[in-house]
């Protein structure tokens, strides 16, 4: 027995001390104990955004009833409280009970408040932001996205956005809507919406962040529209819809919706085409810009 103990005792390896290895081997030693956790950590990830809530970005044309259902459901069903913005539209337009009647009769819905003004010290008020505190669902209209920006950027509406979502509500815009959710804001010049960028009107309310939405893609051949703007602005993720054709937006995943076309600009290879097309069900993860495609089922 005692032979046997000294057997192993004889074999084992000696204890090897710091000082024996030397200072490199020390540096390598902490090195790997900080390098270790941001291996497993992965890549860095591109921000999502509130986590609570739902978006919901459509790029112009008929709002199917695959759309209409979709926003309702994720803004409480039909007895939610929504409010609709058509601010973007040209003012002879914009005749409130008409409005309120489209909606109603659209999406299916009971309670709908009309919101709109072009002044933005009212923007700014509490009076005026106040249908917006209880909203479960908020919809942006298409037109211009400029007369968003000037009426509502930097308001208590703004504001009153981000706690819809953070209320585990659905903020949606189509067309002009749909760019103004987005952080960069792409054809909001007055002049005109052939120009992309246009100082003083680059601003979105940034509730898809990192992010610039184009829309009308399939009517007006916009594919790759947006590319001189990804060039500037590195950090930016181009998006863009076909009419009639969306995507939501939830805890930083983004489906498709529709039967047209998302363009994703992700700087990935994609075969002869410099962005990826995906369909109704495709989906990509904001922070990483990975696509899923739809599994078919017989």
């Amino acid at each position: 027995m005692v032979e046997n103990i000294r057997a192993r005792a004889a074999v084992a390896p000696r204890p090897v001390s710091i000082r024996h290895r030397g200072l490199p081997w020390l540096i390598g030693l902490v090195a790997m104990f900080f390098l270790i956790p941001v291996a497993l950590a992965g890549s860095p990830t591109r921000p999502i955004g509130d986590r609570a809530g739902a978006l919901l970005l459509m790029g112009g044309g008929d709002v199917t009833p695959e759309i209409a259902q979709r926003f309702v459901a994720l803004g409480g069903g039909p007895h939610g409280h929504f409010v609709y913005i058509p601010t973007a539209a040209p003012d002879e337009e914009i005749v409130p009970a008409d409005l309120a009647a489209w909606f109603r009769s659209r999406f299916g819905v009971d309670d709908v408040a009309i919101l709109h003004t072009r002044d933005h010290a009212r923007a700014n008020t509490a009076t005026f932001a106040a249908p917006l505190e209880a909203a479960t669902g908020v919809w942006f209209g298409g037109g211009r996205q400029w007369r968003i920006a000037d009426a509502y950027l930097g308001t208590r509406v703004e504001a009153a956005l981000h706690h819809v979502l953070r209320r585990h509500g659905i903020v949606a815009g189509t067309s002009a809507g749909a760019s103004m959710l987005a952080s960069y804001l792409v054809r909001g010049a007055p002049e005109g919406n052939w120009i992309l960028s246009s100082p003083g009107h680059e601003r979105g309310f940034g509730l898809l962040p990192a992010a610039a939405v184009d829309q009308h893609v399939d009517r007006y051949g916009r594919e790759t529209d947006i590319e001189p703007v990804l060039k500037r602005h590195k950090d930016l993720v181009g998006i863009g819809l076909d009419e009639s054709t969306g995507i939501t937006v939830i805890g930083g995943i983004c489906t498709v919706l529709g039967s047209g076309r998302v363009i994703l600009h992700d700087g990935k290879p994609n075969g002869a085409l410099p962005y990826a097309v995906l369909h109704d069900g495709d989906r990509f993860d904001l922070a990483t810009l990975a696509v899923s495609r739809r599994v078919e089922t017989e």
